[in-house]
């Protein structure tokens, strides 16, 4: 009998993890759906700074884009609170390495800003990362821009 007991309470404990584990994926899922990831996974890179525009300007930014040519590394300068941030975004296929963080280390300097941050809708290399921290350059992966999307839609 006490087999009996001990063998139910695996299989049940299987079966939980089993519906949890599912109801993880769903909810993943659903995360994605709404926060239009998937779709800005197909768009341009201009397209790209665009939904960043409008998604700061939810959050109460100011937002300049630049030129599409001649931007010293900049897609976007943000301003408030009178800080000023320079941002470069990467809408990628593959992770993002060494060469945004470059980009926006300089331009930041260039534009005077106060802080400089590169988004993508992938991830960053580990080189990325390490550059990044010695030129206290922020990195926004996938995860990161899904959250701010979700918290963005929140704010209009």
């Amino acid at each position: 009998m006490k087999f009996f007991i001990v063998r139910a309470a695996a299989v049940l404990g299987v079966i939980a993890t089993s519906v949890l584990d599912t109801w993880k994926e769903e909810e993943e899922k659903k995360l994605l759906l709404d926060s239009g990831i998937l779709e800005v996974d197909e768009m341009t890179g201009q397209e790209f700074e665009k939904f960043l525009d409008v998604h700061f300007r939810n959050f109460g930014y100011g937002v300049t884009l630049t030129q599409d040519s001649q931007d010293y590394g900049a897609d976007l300068i943000l301003y408030k609170d009178g800080s000023k941030t320079v941002v470069q975004a990467k809408r990628s296929k593959n992770p993002v390495g060494i060469k945004a963080v470059q980009e926006v280390a300089g331009a930041v300097r260039h534009y005077k800003g106060n802080k400089a941050i590169v988004i993508t809708n992938n991830r960053f290399t580990e080189n990325a990362y390490n550059l990044a921290e010695s030129n206290e350059v922020e990195l926004w992966d996938r995860k990161r821009l899904i959250e701010f999307i979700l918290t963005a839609k929140k704010c209009k």
